[in-house]
């Protein structure tokens, strides 16, 4: 059992734990377990002035930082690096943060193309398992706030 997984059951949220091969990003970690990319969320770190949150945007998208300043009033906000995931985050791999505010201790910015769907799976602190859940209970009780972080393909044509 995980820290991961412990929270989830200590929240009384149902979920399933999924195996998979090493996989270092949402894609590989969707073509790992067959599904599609944008099923995969993925959790970034970012810092701002206010302090650390998380970024939480469907695996096939690309977090625009432009979006992400403007939803936090900080136009200095940038992604956290290598070496102050691993000093904060020591207990999850590299690429591995669950989208789980509360077990991060971060608040959570959620793209509105996460909450459509009905499930999600997730990196739950390391590269070779994932964890579905059902969205809204996952991000019941979280401290989220849903807001545009990434293009959507309709944006890309206008």
């Amino acid at each position: 059992m995980s820290i991961t997984t412990e929270y989830l059951e200590k929240r009384g949220i149902a979920f399933e734990v999924v195996p998979h091969g090493k996989a270092f990003t949402s894609i590989e970690e969707a073509a790992a377990l067959g599904i599609e990319a944008d099923e995969v969320v993925k959790t970034v770190l970012v810092d701002a002035e206010q302090g650390r949150f998380l970024a939480v945007v469907p695996g096939d998208r690309r977090l625009e930082m432009k979006l992400v300043e403007a939803v936090v009033g900080d136009k200095h906000a940038h992604l956290a690096k290598e070496e102050e995931l691993e000093a904060v985050y020591p207990e999850f791999e590299l690429g591995s943060l669950p989208p789980l505010g509360g077990l991060l201790r971060a608040h959570a910015y959620v793209d509105p193309d996460v909450i459509r769907h009905e499930t999600v799976v997730f990196a739950g602190g390391s590269q070779t398992e994932s964890i579905k859940a059902r969205t809204e209970d996952l991000f019941r009780e979280e401290p989220v706030t849903v807001a545009r972080l990434t293009r959507t393909p309709a944006d890309e044509l206008v």
